[in-house]
């Protein structure tokens, strides 16, 4: 007999965590399944682990930065050390998430879930019933459909090597590609990304043009071709892109994740998708069946990022507790890059606002001599910010330089809630600070 619950969320990481403990908190009976530790891409295999990762970076770019400045001696990455770093974060992770849920009576399952019924689900030989479910179950590199396309290794891959190759490709040229670029470069490898096109596309390409030194002072080398195939030869592989062949120690996949739907036999719970992606209603809810929800990268409605997980979920739990109508907002989210320096943008690209006819001025520079980037000898930093024409409102901010990642919750506050240009001028921050240049680049 199928044991019954209120709710169930399939997968575990910030999404599933959300929403199955509000749900717990609301009274009802929850279940989690995952067939991976527990804890989810962003804490253990995402961007958690990765900034761990990038702190040792940024103190290596700081040193260099200011070697003769004031500041005198020898630095390096010790990539094992940095690991260890990281995973004194990572490792206790699972553990942790397990007895979260245990002291709320969240039941625990380990498997990989399937639909057996419009409300049914099993995990290994086991089946569950269920109110409500939950898809969370986050995103994985999309099939590239080229030959040796087992060969790649990926994202989750390579922030877990023990140690780093003496030479990287990375196929593809969008976040991971420059963020993992970075990193491997400054810690000692020869790295190679190769994209058909210009890299960061969901960036404003006068950011990536400022940002674009700093791949060239690493060694970067960006190749503009389409990866048509891998072979092994020997230990070494061969990346076939264009006219040339790149041998190199690993390759890893950069270029694009889709939702992870592959293992739930969707059609088997009357769940419809099309194209590998979920056909959901604006409230997040399957168009075919109304027990069955979905939030984050798995529902692939708002930006791949953990706030619009969280979001997510809070939404589908507020739609299943009230029986509500309640859609997502996404005005607003900001995106960071954190290559060194970081880049970081919200709202609207120039090209995206002049597509909507919308009139706007654009407030742009590049101020390597403005203090935030002087006090730090740092040559990059740069700002792009749309400004409707009339309201005073902010349409979209565009960053690069020391503490973009931070200085752009600036102006995601001021899309989401409102504020404008004079909103902002008015405002009077700490200073220094990366925030007291906002009201400068408005």
């Amino acid at each position: 007999m199928a044991e019954a619950f209120d709710f169930i969320a399939i997968g575990s990481g910030t999404a599933a965590q959300v929403a199955v403990h509000r749900m717990a908190d609301a009274g009802k009976r929850c279940a989690v399944i995952d067939y991976r530790p527990y804890g989810g891409t962003c804490a253990l295999r995402g961007c958690d682990p990765k900034k761990m990762m990038v702190s040792g970076e940024e103190a290596l770019a700081a040193f260099r930065r200011m070697n003769g400045k004031g500041i005198r001696g020898s630095a390096s990455i010790n990539w094992g050390g940095l690991q260890a770093f990281k995973r004194s974060f990572t490792d206790p992770v699972p553990g942790k998430q397990e007895a979260r849920y245990d002291r709320k009576g969240i039941a625990t399952f380990h498997g990989a879930a399937r639909f057996t019924g419009p409300d049914r689900l099993a995990v290994e030989d086991q089946e569950l019933q269920f109110s409500h479910a939950l898809i969370a179950t986050g995103a994985i590199p999309r099939p590239l459909g080229i030959t040796g396309e087992e060969l790649l290794t990926h994202s989750d891959a390579f922030l877990n090597l023990d140690t780093l190759p003496e030479r990287i490709v990375f196929v593809g040229g969008g976040y991971i590609a420059a963020e993992f670029a970075h990193l491997a470069a400054r810690a000692g490898s020869k790295v190679t990304i190769v994209q058909r096109g210009r890299i960061l596309k969901a960036f404003d390409p006068d950011i990536v043009d400022w940002l674009m030194p700093s791949f060239g002072q690493l060694g970067i080398e960006i190749v503009d071709a389409e990866v048509t195939s891998l072979r092994a030869a020997g230990e070494t592989l061969e990346v076939e892109a264009g006219n040339r062949v790149i041998e190199t120690d690993l390759a890893v996949h950069a270029a694009g994740r889709g939702p992870a739907l592959g293992k739930l036999d969707l059609e088997a719970g009357n769940v419809a998708s099309d194209d590998e992606r979920l056909l959901l209603t604006a409230q997040l809810r399957s168009q075919s069946n109304d027990k069955v929800f979905a939030a984050g990268d798995a529902a692939a409605k708002g930006p791949p990022l953990t706030p619009v997980s969280s979001h997510d979920a809070k939404v589908v739990v507020e739609n299943i507790l009230d029986n509500g109508d309640r859609t997502p907002n996404y005005d607003g989210v900001p995106s960071a890059l954190f290559t060194e320096p970081p880049a970081a943008r919200v709202g609207m690209l120039e090209s995206e606002a002049r597509e909507a006819g919308l009139e706007f001025n654009v407030n742009a520079g590049s101020h390597p001599e403005w203090f935030s980037a002087r006090r730090l000898n740092a040559q990059i930093y740069g700002h792009k910010l749309l400004i409707q024409v009339g309201t005073g409102r902010i349409l979209g901010a565009h960053l690069v330089g020391p503490d973009a990642d931070e200085l752009i919750n600036v102006f995601g506050l001021a899309i989401r809630h409102g504020l404008t240009a004079d909103d902002i001028k008015a405002t009077m921050f700490a200073y220094p600070t990366a925030a007291s240049d906002a009201g400068y680049m408005v």
